[in-house]
């Protein structure tokens, strides 16, 4: 292989994205192939700052100001965790290795882009952003994404149900027309069968 993959993981919260990319890597790891798990938003100047407003931390009286806050930060740390020279997904790749990311863009319309301006905005934002070599979608009803997440210790902003309603419907509609590389999973299934869709996928074309 000439290259490391770019792998990205899509979903509500609680779709088990997380699960699945650590399955991954330790996948690519017994196949003795490099690899590393690095999410959005990243681990950078940027992705700590948007952190904290996932929080909870808003310092806008106007929740329209604050999503255009969020997906300005976004779009910036995404360019970061691309580009940077250190850890970004294309110096990694160039050294043969492969990037598993939870969230990319798709994150980016699905959340932010909650109406046809604010979609169009986010586009724009993201519109030089090159797609990953593979998305896999994991699809999973609110309902139960809510159950699984009512155990953790605090909760994300967009982390309501009729939040990730909306968000889920935006994943439908970007998937529908999305003409790249794409498994689409229903996550209502076994960790172990997922994991076994994803490899078997992979296998097929890797």
């Amino acid at each position: 292989m000439s290259k490391g993959l770019f792998i990205v993981f899509e979903g509500v919260d609680g779709a088990g994205s997380s699960t699945q990319a650590q399955m991954l890597r330790d996948y690519f790891t017994h196949r003795g192939q490099q690899s590393i798990v690095s999410p959005e938003p990243s681990a950078g100047p940027i992705g700590k700052l948007l952190r904290t407003f996932l929080a909870g931390k808003n310092d806008f009286n106007s929740q329209d100001l604050y999503d255009q806050q969020m997906a300005y930060l976004f779009a910036a740390d995404r360019h970061y965790h691309l580009y940077n020279n250190v850890d970004g997904v294309y110096s990694l790749t160039k050294e043969n290795i492969h990037v598993i990311s939870t969230r990319y863009y798709f994150s980016s319309l699905a959340y932010n882009g909650k109406t046809e301006k604010d979609y169009d905005f986010v586009s724009i934002l993201n519109q030089k952003f090159p797609p990953p070599d593979l998305v896999i979608y994991l699809d999973l009803p609110v309902n139960i994404a809510l159950e699984r997440m009512c155990d953790r210790p605090s909760k994300e902003i967009y982390e309501t149900q009729e939040k990730l309603t909306k968000v889920r419907e935006r994943f439908t509609e970007i998937f529908a027309n999305y003409s790249h590389k794409i498994l689409k999973i229903d996550a209502r299934e076994s960790k172990k069968k997922i994991h076994q869709t994803i490899v078997n996928d992979i296998e097929k074309w890797n």
